[in-house]
């Protein structure tokens, strides 16, 4: 009786491999046992010959089979370690492990939690992984791939290792829970990969990994396989950060786009001109626009391809790395902008991963963002979740991230978000809250607090929805703080004003003091504020230079006195007149040349302001309480005065005058809290700050004379267009 040639591939099985829709192609490829024996199958495209070299040193010859198809029958029923040794045209030869020797590198326990969407470590599982394992032969080096694509009839690994060719290697399906997977022996950090997809509707996609842990630089698209090695340097940092309470901290941040901030300069060189500058410039926190993988370059970076690969623009992963650290090691924060409501639709990246609505919610009404021309994430299946939250949390683990400030929290809350009647689907009670990211929102901020105590989460949220910060034990989103959007609008549009008419928006500049402490703000003058014939600080500014100036001067003493932390972009810190461009560096050269003074001159101020708020308690240990908060003048609409009292929780006082009226008040009287002697800290009309200079007293006497509901009284010289801060010492 003739015994079967199992070596022979079956037709259907060889038709699907030829396809890459075959499931399983490790059940047809690599070793096999049957009966009275066991088979070795491999596929080589282009190979002349192709024999196996087993692990006693016994050499077995692979047939032809046909279509690049090459098996043998053995005799042997036990399995053992083997090697392909592939002989190609020319005579050359290599020999290589078999990637369909390898049993599945995503285990039980991670198909159990990517199925539940509870995987926070996603990133050790899926993507590409380098991994050396220890084998009967000897060790052999690789890269595990895996992906999620549930909708796909089968998926390939494609790359500069291969040719691009999608029938070298089928990945096998992992059964339900989506995940495709292969271990491929001999591909190191630096191949370039992508996922070959192959649709129910018959047609083959190239994808980005959605894990990649690098991208080559835009334009390119590729994937490219990434190993760290970086060792850190900060562990005084994050031990000191574990049990930090930022509400009662000093919090002043340096908003910055890396490519434009003295462009052409990298990572690591960032790691010693940016953080000196911010070090000497007094900042405590840093923000990055967002440093994730971004196909154009005019989106800063808010529109992502790679959420878990930091751009190459400007240096590799432990480039980036290096520079976190050396802002660690000079003990400033760093927060990074995370862009999880939306992303864009390039056929490369995320959009219709295999071939269908995957990440995006299926339902234009829920899945678009038309201001944007981008899909929006579905917020409601578990996967997607989990490929967000353990996004988040690779920031924090894998690169020490401080903090993330989430970008348009508000068009995630709610489904009618910038959208007329008939283009979105209300929940399931009939309202417009979107109840699927509010659920997204509190698991990220939950976990992201659990895992990692001391990292922030800051919210871009320009609505009134309620809780915003309240914990999520209560009900609230968990965020640890949010953007004070009302405060920017109503202070920039005061400002712009002309000082004579001023008073006829007081209200403006005195209204944030209403909600101020209904939740924990930043106040935020940010990118966006000097884009988009929006002009700048500088140009919001009526008047002449010199006025232009004193009102960015005055501004920025009113905002680092006023309740809340600080966020301030780049270049506005000393005054830059022209809008900002991504394409360019700032314009530093703004201080040269005789007008060049004014510009230095707010640069001091803000030097100062850093350095005077550090070192006042009361500016900062009650910023979300109004036990911290005490208005002193409030109401003088008609001499553009505004002063108030900021105390601190061990009694301390810092009483913070404004005059935005372009008239001095040489003896104005104030009524105070207490009675004794009040210290001048900051003038911003100071000559050091390219002021007037008006020659002010370096301390005031309050006494015990009664004046606008308070028990003592002190006169001041308050010089037009400044801003003072005066320490009570005590009697």
């Amino acid at each position: 009786m003739t015994q079967p040639n199992y070596a022979q591939l079956p037709d259907h099985d060889r038709q699907r491999l030829r396809a890459c829709t075959h499931h399983d192609p490790h059940a047809v490829l690599g070793w096999h046992a049957v009966d009275g024996g066991s088979v070795l199958r491999t596929r080589q495209m282009g190979a002349e010959s192709v024999a196996a070299v087993l692990q006693d040193g016994s050499r077995v010859e692979l047939n032809a089979l046909g279509d690049d198809f090459f098996g043998a029958h053995l005799d042997r029923t036990e399995a053992c370690d083997y090697r392909l040794e592939v002989t190609w045209p020319g005579g050359f030869t290599a020999t290589q492990a078999d990637p369909y020797y390898f049993l599945p590198t995503v285990g039980e326990t991670d198909i159990y939690l990517i199925s539940e969407g509870r995987h926070e470590r996603l990133w050790e599982v899926l993507g590409a992984n380098v991994k050396t394992y220890t084998t009967a032969i000897g060790e052999v080096s690789g890269t595990a791939f895996a992906v999620w694509a549930p909708n796909a009839v089968g998926v390939a690994v494609v790359g500069d290792f291969n040719g691009w060719n999608g029938a070298q290697f089928p990945m096998r399906s992992l059964g339900s829970c989506g995940v495709w997977e292969v271990f491929l022996p001999g591909v190191q950090p630096g191949a370039v990969y992508k996922f070959a997809i192959y649709t129910q509707e018959g047609y083959r996609r190239d994808k980005a990994d959605p894990l990649a842990k690098l991208a080559e630089t835009a334009p390119a698209t590729g994937s490219v396989v990434a190993a760290s090695d970086y060792s850190w340097g900060d562990e005084q940092w994050l031990e000191k950060r574990r049990t930090t309470n930022h509400d009662v901290e000093p919090m002043s941040v340096y908003e910055v786009h890396l490519g434009s901030w003295n462009q052409g300069q990298d990572y690591r060189q960032l790691a010693s001109t940016l953080v000196d500058y911010v070090a000497d410039m007094g900042y405590t926190h840093v923000e990055f626009l967002p440093v994730a993988e971004h196909p154009f370059g005019g989106s800063w970076g808010y529109q992502v391809s790679g959420y878990y690969a930091p751009t190459s623009r400007w240096g590799s992963p432990d480039d980036l790395r290096f520079l976190i650290d050396s802002f660690h090691q000079r003990g400033i924060g760093v927060i990074v902008d995370w862009v999880p409501a939306h992303f864009p639709k390039d056929d490369f990246a995320l959009g219709r991963y295999d071939g269908r609505p995957l990440y995006e919610h299926p339902d234009p009404r829920r899945g678009e963002q038309q201001d944007w021309g981008t899909y929006v994430f579905d917020f409601g299946r578990p996967e997607v979740r989990n490929f967000l939250v353990a996004n988040a949390l690779y920031w924090a683990e894998e690169f020490h991230i401080d903090g993330l400030r989430v970008d348009a929290v508000a068009s995630m809350l709610y489904l009618d978000y910038s959208r007329e009647d008939g283009q979105w689907a209300p929940n399931q009670y009939g309202g417009r809250e979107h109840l699927e990211a509010v659920q997204f929102l509190q698991e990220v901020n939950a976990t992201v607090h659990r895992a990692h105590p001391g990292v922030l989460t800051i919210a871009e949220e320009s609505t009134s929805w309620p809780g915003v910060t309240a914990s999520t034990e209560h009900g609230g989103l968990g965020f640890s703080m949010k953007w004070n959007m009302g405060w920017m609008n109503d202070t920039l549009e005061y400002f712009s004003e002309d000082p004579v008419n001023r008073r006829y928006h007081h209200n403006e500049i005195t209204f944030s003091l209403v909600y101020a402490f209904s939740e924990k703000f930043v106040l935020p003058i940010s990118h966006d504020e000097v884009v988009h014939g929006k002009g700048t600080l500088f140009t919001r500014m009526p008047g002449d230079v010199w006025n232009k100036a004193a009102g960015v001067r005055m501004l920025l003493a009113y905002m680092w006195a006023h309740p809340g932390k600080q966020l301030l972009f780049q270049g506005q810190d000393f005054a830059q007149r022209a809008e900002w461009s991504e394409a360019r560096s700032l314009d530093w050269h703004d201080q040269d040349g005789w007008e060049g003074e004014y510009h230095r001159g707010v640069m001091e101020l803000v030097r100062s302001l850093n350095g005077q708020y550090k070192a006042l308690p009361a500016l900062y240990t009650q910023d979300f309480s109004g036990h911290g908060f005490g208005w002193n003048k409030a109401d003088d609409a008609n001499n553009n005065i505004l002063a108030f009292t900021r105390y601190g929780t061990q009694g301390e006082k810092v009483l913070c005058v404004f005059n935005f009226g372009g008239t001095s008040q040489p003896e104005y009287t104030l009524g105070v809290a207490e009675p004794g002697q009040w210290r001048l800290v900051l003038n911003s009309d100071s000559g050091e700050f390219a002021g007037a200079n008006n020659a002010l007293p370096e301390t005031v006497e309050a006494i015990s004379f009664p004046h606008d509901g308070y028990d003592n009284s002190l006169t001041l010289h308050i010089p037009a267009m400044s801003a003072q801060w005066y320490v009570f010492e005590g009697r």
